[in-house]
């Protein structure tokens, strides 16, 4: 999520590099530097001799190293600028505001190539508005579904309180459909009980 004013202050410093080997074993001095795709090349003067531990304060005249904005990587590497034939590289990798912890710092390793640890300025400004975001949209979120949770209780309650009188009443219904019957069976057997005095020609006794 990009939010303006702050993902412009994202700027990444060098804090500390160790180089393990050298690729250009024909020059006297080497030339380490730091570069992103598409951006120009920071030199790293101090950084000459491999196992040592350089460390910077972040306030050198060729800090900062680059700027990241919002949640795009960027592809950055740390090269060994060449002699002979073309640059070679420690280690290339993406660079991404999310690679960052919560105290803005970031460790990157290559085995038997370099170490590097980068500050990401500005990173927890970013990550303290997106929280708050974050909250608001999980609120909201929080009160439809609660919202919705309420609508759902209603109108299971209404589906039962149907449920309950369309049984009471369909029982009645049933029971009085039963109850006719009943008449109606024993009309008909009294009726017919009448027909073999009807055919002697029988009166009935006073």
């Amino acid at each position: 999520m990009w939010i303006s004013g702050f993902a412009r202050a994202q700027f990444i410093t060098l804090e500390s590099i160790e180089i393990f080997t050298k690729h250009d074993w024909f020059k006297l001095k080497h030339t380490v530097y730091f570069q992103c795709k598409g951006e120009n090349k920071t030199v790293l003067p101090d950084v000459v001799k491999t196992g040592i531990v350089y460390t910077f304060r972040g306030q050198e005249s060729w800090q900062p190293m680059t700027e990241i904005g919002g949640e795009k990587c960027k592809r950055c590497g740390i090269y060994e600028q060449g002699s002979l034939v073309s640059d070679k590289e420690f280690d290339e990798w993406e660079l991404c505001p999310s690679d960052f912890s919560a105290s803005q710092i970031y460790m990157h390793s290559k085995e038997k190539e370099m170490n590097a640890t980068f500050v990401c300025h500005g990173c927890a400004k970013l990550d303290s508005v997106s929280a708050e975001a974050t909250t608001g949209s999980s609120s909201k979120e929080e009160g439809d579904n609660r919202s919705t949770v309420a609508i759902a209780i209603v109108a299971g309650v209404m589906c039962a309180s149907l449920v309950v009188f369309g049984g009471v009443y369909m029982f009645r219904h049933s029971k009085r459909m039963k109850l006719q019957r009943d008449q109606a069976r024993f009309m008909k057997l009294f009726e017919e009980s009448d027909e073999p005095e009807d055919e002697l020609g029988l009166e009935p006794v006073v």
